[in-house]
């Protein structure tokens, strides 16, 4: 049955001062900072490339991975990192501004495709080299994948007997997911999950990608479902319950490089091999570095890739 819609009370206040404190917290986007969106004429030097992130740790990692790969192999480099998200850094990518970004091959075909039908990994993938904008392409997906995923606390799931998505619709309480305010309107935040499974659920922002705060949330009672990235080490530190997507309301959602016609053969070499060596385990030992052991990106990159023998 569905459920009644309302919202939990959280402080935006809150939530904006304890964000500043934690893993993965917003920067200021350097694109806003400089008045103006960078252009390849005005980024560097004729052979340099502008690699991107979006201002979420684990992306960040990624990045740091293309980017200090490319400049061991002589490319010149410039890093945009930590800029927002999708709806705020895709227009400079598609504008020419940014050259190499780490993206999530369902989430993009999504962006790009209207109500897209594949669901697999390889269809997925294959939809998007066709739904690419021109001066744009996707190269090799990796293994390594960061989906969205619904979690709850492992008392709430007990208490409810919930394991898939559709159990939700058993629980008689009223319902509120937490996730960065994008999700809202996304396809994967309550439009969908009511459009799919017919669960219809309030929303409260807590800006911090399934972070501290998103984990205080469900804890406290103040959400009961969030959304979480399935490579986020958090999930497994805090005993969280990931609920089986029955419906396919989540797409495969694989690492995949978005590159501009300015990155040449000898680039993109380098950025496959990245995404060759870059398995689902990998990406959550990455993301554990980051979030246990505090470790900065470049640091966490550097290691990994000398670790591979990929800086020469």
């Amino acid at each position: 049955m569905n459920h009644r819609i309302r919202r939990a009370g959280l402080s935006i206040a809150a939530l904006g001062a304890a964000g500043t404190l934690m893993v993965g917290c917003a920067s200021a986007d350097p694109l806003e900072e400089s008045g103006e969106a960078a252009t390849p004429e005005t980024s560097g030097t004729s052979t340099s490339l502008v690699v991107g992130s979006q201002d979420y740790y684990s992306n960040e990692i990624i990045a740091e991975l293309y980017a200090q790969a490319l400049e061991a192999d002589g490319v010149e480099v410039e890093r945009e990192l930590r800029i927002g998200q999708r709806e705020v850094y895709m227009p400079e990518i598609e504008s020419g501004s940014i050259d190499v970004f780490p993206e999530y091959t369902g989430p993009l075909l999504q962006y790009w495709m209207d109500e897209p039908a594949e669901r697999t990994a390889d269809e997925v993938f294959a939809a998007l080299t066709e739904a690419a904008p021109e001066g744009l392409r996707v190269l090799d997906q990796a293994e390594a994948s960061d989906q969205d995923s619904y979690v709850v606390t492992r008392a709430f799931a007990e208490e409810h007997d919930l394991t898939t998505v559709a159990d939700l619709a058993n629980v008689e309480e009223p319902l509120t997911m937490g996730a960065n305010s994008e999700a809202e309107t996304r396809p994967n935040g309550p439009t969908g999950l009511a459009e799919v499974y017919g669960i219809e659920v309030g929303f409260t922002p807590i800006e911090d990608g399934g972070g501290p705060l998103t984990i205080q949330a469900l804890e406290s009672g103040d959400i009961q479902l969030a959304i979480v990235y399935t490579a986020d080490p958090t999930i497994a530190q805090n005993d969280l319950v990931v609920l089986e997507d029955t419906e396919g309301l989540f797409l495969a959602s694989n690492v995949v490089p978005v590159v501009s016609d300015r990155v040449d053969e000898a680039a993109q070499a380098t950025i496959d091999e990245v995404s060759a060596a870059l398995t689902a385990d990998v990406l959550i030992d990455l993301n554990r570095r980051s979030v246990e052991e505090q470790s900065p990106a470049a640091d966490i990159a550097a290691a990994w890739l000398e670790e591979q023998g990929l800086l020469g």
